[in-house]
């Protein structure tokens, strides 16, 4: 019996100090979250914190600093958000810190990783810095510069219809993206299975007919840092 006991104490010390469990157990809160219902001209109503959860990376790849979250961008994964969404409008501002970076935010998502690529179930809204064309030359050909911002696409398995074809993904009709070290601002409006994306003050992007239209929102780490501020979701009806 002692046996036993010290068996499962030694389990449970185990299990209370995973860095999955540590980071699930205490959620990061970042960004704010209002309904609709709760605007109004001249409102002060700063919303509900938005609570956020580790899926497959580590405590150390989130950081808060003050109102900025950083991301390491390493272990490659998502961190998602305790609640899930349908019709929503997600307000995010974001900077890569090197060149070439690359990351994204998943929109109704299974939060469920690939064991290969580490990413979820989803529609993916890309976000990659302006170098990471150059750096990524394949056959002596350099991708078009409008392909590195704001790409929406499905991801394990979800399609759609893209409105600016590239193959099964969507592109975007201009490049407004800044580079390293300038702020971006992301609106994605989500509603009933089409998603339209607001890139520095232009809708320049969309898709429509999604198979999944519910879900949780992901911040991707893909290898390289980011920074956010500025997160806010207006949930619809």
């Amino acid at each position: 019996m002692k046996l036993i006991i010290k068996v499962f104490l030694s389990l449970l010390l185990a299990f209370s100090f995973s860095p999955l469990l540590y980071a699930q157990s205490k959620p990061l809160q970042f960004g704010s979250e209002i309904e609709l219902s709760q605007l109004s001209h001249g409102s002060r109503n700063k919303g509900n914190p938005i609570n956020w959860i580790d899926v497959n990376t580590s405590p150390e790849t989130w950081k808060k600093s003050r109102e900025l979250l950083i991301n390491s961008g390493n272990p490659i994964g998502v961190m998602r958000s305790e609640k899930q969404y349908e019709n929503f409008i997600l307000e995010i501002e974001w900077v890569h810190m090197e060149a070439g970076g690359n990351s994204g935010v998943f929109v109704w998502s299974d939060a469920m990783p690939g064991e290969k690529t580490r990413l979820p179930g989803g529609v993916e809204v890309q976000m990659l810095e302006l170098d990471w064309v150059n750096q990524n030359i394949r056959n002596g050909v350099t991708p078009p510069i409008a392909y590195v911002h704001g790409e929406l696409f499905g991801v394990g398995g979800v399609e759609t219809v893209p409105d600016n074809p590239r193959g099964t993904r969507s592109k975007s009709i201009e490049n407004r993206c800044k580079g390293k070290g300038e702020w971006n601002k992301y609106v994605v409006v989500c509603v009933d299975g089409v998603i339209k994306l607001s890139v520095n003050g232009k809708f320049v992007n969309g898709l429509s007919k999604s198979t999944i239209k519910k879900g949780y929102l992901c911040l991707e780490a893909e290898g390289a840092e980011i920074h956010y501020r500025n997160l806010k979701i207006t949930a619809l009806p």
